[in-house]
């Protein structure tokens, strides 16, 4: 596409309380913006980078901006094989060339769900923290009407998670709150069988990442033994090419995956993921990453379509003292689109 020029920006996010996870506490969420230009019509795509956990953390990052930006008249395509190492920047071009093609450079899967007629389910996410904090959390997610949260563990004693698990059936069965949790790759693969059990008598709905990634051997043996559905979550992290990915799950055969766009290649890897998993019955959720509301907006949009009605892992946005203001809204549990609330994006 002859004429069409591209531009990068970075944006630092910053955390309204500095929030902790298993590699420690996170006070900014840096991001990278791709702006298209193109016939007087602008595309604005994010590429959500998560640095100590994507993939394409690497000093070489800005400079595979810039050759991006650069080679943008390549088309969309090109660009998204040179960037097959860069799944952030991928989902970035994957945004900005959806966003340059819309009638509205934000509605670019339009729907019922950008119409304002239909939700998305989504999980409340339980940051990790004190016994104290978490409680709270807890507490407001139940209030706010969410029936599936979710429990970050492995950050702090796991008799005292326990605990916390305990007292959350103890008020509400199985049938009333869905409960999740996420390791991160907490657990070795000596210990890990013997934490699922323990914690297979709360009813969880499923564990994500147990294990680290990569112990391919370890994880599929906890997956055939497991009293405790298991979900992939970073396993999928850098697995490239379609091959791969069908080696991943034939290996440890997972009863579900979860897709988080920026980190496996955008919607194409995501697609990929899914078709995969489907012909082998693994079910699936997609999960935001610490996006601003530009990424979350698209990866919600892109869900919408896909017509998967188990609670998805879409954030708000609500993190961040300097997101952008948005139509996004979150209520009893749901990811609504206000139709009557405006975009203020400026970087």
């Amino acid at each position: 596409m002859q004429n069409m020029t591209a531009t990068y920006h970075k944006y630092n996010l910053n955390f309204k309380v500095p929030s902790g996870t298993s590699r420690g506490v996170l006070k900014i969420k840096e991001t990278w913006f791709i702006i298209l230009n193109y016939g007087g019509r602008k595309g604005i795509g994010e590429c959500g980078i998560l640095r100590g956990l994507s993939i394409d953390d690497r000093p070489d990052y800005e400079s595979q901006l810039q050759f991006t930006c650069k080679n943008i008249d390549k088309g969309l395509d090109w660009l998204l094989a040179e960037n097959i190492e860069f799944p952030s920047i991928q989902i970035g071009l994957e945004i900005a060339f959806k966003s340059l093609e819309a009638e509205n450079e934000f509605d670019i899967f339009p729907s019922a769900f950008t119409k304002g007629e239909a939700t998305i389910p989504i999980n409340g996410l339980i940051w990790m923290g004190t016994e104290a904090f978490m409680k709270a959390q807890i507490k407001e997610k139940i209030e706010a009407g969410f029936s599936c949260i979710k429990m970050k563990i492995g950050a702090i004693d796991f008799e005292t998670e326990l605990s916390l698990l305990k007292s959350i059936r103890n008020n509400f069965s199985e049938n009333d709150i869905e409960l999740r949790v996420d390791a991160n790759g907490a657990f070795t693969p000596k210990d890990a069988l013997e934490k699922l059990k323990r914690l297979s008598q709360y009813q969880l709905h499923s564990i994500e990442q147990p294990i680290k990634q990569g112990q391919f051997e370890a994880m599929a043996k906890l997956c055939e033994m497991t009293p405790l559905p298991i979900a992939l979550d970073e396993e999928l992290i850098g697995v490239f090419t379609k091959t791969q990915k069908e080696a991943v799950l034939n290996t440890i055969k997972p009863q579900y995956i979860i897709l988080k766009p920026s980190f496996i290649g955008g919607f194409k890897g995501s697609g990929e993921w899914i078709s995969l998993a489907e012909k082998q019955n693994i079910n699936w959720w997609i999960t935001s990453a610490l996006e601003s509301n530009v990424g979350l907006n698209a990866i919600a949009q892109y869900t919408y379509l896909k017509q998967n009605n188990m609670p998805q892992g879409l954030g708000t946005g609500s993190l961040f003292t300097n997101n952008f203001d948005a139509p996004l809204e979150v209520k009893n549990g749901t990811l609504q689109y206000n139709i009557n609330k405006d975009w203020k994006f400026k970087i």
